[in-house]
């Protein structure tokens, strides 16, 4: 299902293990002035429950089981993952539409995510892995967002973050994320570098 998409926006496809700052990244990046009028965040579609103080449709696009599984089957659904039980995946046509404008997107998804949609649009895709200072930094963060999460889970994410980082070299960029206004600049330069802004 090869569909790139010529002269059009890119699509800024980033990861990192939990707790790395991805998505503090990518916000970040789309409140910029100059870039937020260029790039908007993808609205993953998921099966977890919504929490106290997200916006359906604005930070994900909450879904029962049966019906993200309808949409995978539609092939409505570009890539997907299932993480720590629940759902989670990128819906095909608002993408689609917004590089047809000539708009970028800004996802945060796991290696696998990212793999399928550089498979999909090789011409517009652009993968950047987040790196944490050190293991025991991530760690620190890991457990300190997950305060109200149980031990188990906690030690799930925490080896899943060691899996992640192993792929890192295979991503197109790598921003440290040890001070996140550097790391965020750091972004900012690859984005205004890979759209010619």
């Amino acid at each position: 299902m090869r569909a790139n998409i010529k002269n059009t926006g890119k699509i800024f496809v980033i990861c990192g293990p939990s707790g790395s700052g991805k998505t503090t990244l990518l916000s970040s990046l789309i409140k910029d002035k100059k870039i937020g009028k260029l790039l908007a965040k993808s609205c993953s579609v998921t099966t977890r429950p919504r929490r106290s103080g997200e916006t359906q449709g604005k930070d994900y696009i909450f879904a029962g089981k049966d019906k993200f599984l309808k949409l995978v089957k539609a092939k409505k659904i570009l890539e997907w993952t299932r993480y720590l039980g629940y759902y989670y995946g990128t819906p095909r046509d608002p993408l689609e539409s917004r590089l047809k404008r000539g708009l970028s997107v800004g996802l945060c998804l796991d290696f696998k995510g990212a793999r399928i949609l550089k498979k999909y649009y090789p011409k517009n895709t652009v993968t950047v892995f987040v790196l944490p200072p050190s293991l025991s930094i991530l760690e620190h963060r890991i457990r300190n967002r997950c305060r109200k999460t149980n031990e188990k889970e906690i030690v799930q994410r925490i080896k899943l973050a060691r899996e992640e980082l192993k792929s890192a070299s295979r991503f197109d960029y790598c921003v440290l994320n040890k001070n996140l206004d550097v790391a965020a600049k750091e972004l900012k330069e690859i984005f205004l570098q890979e759209t010619g802004h």
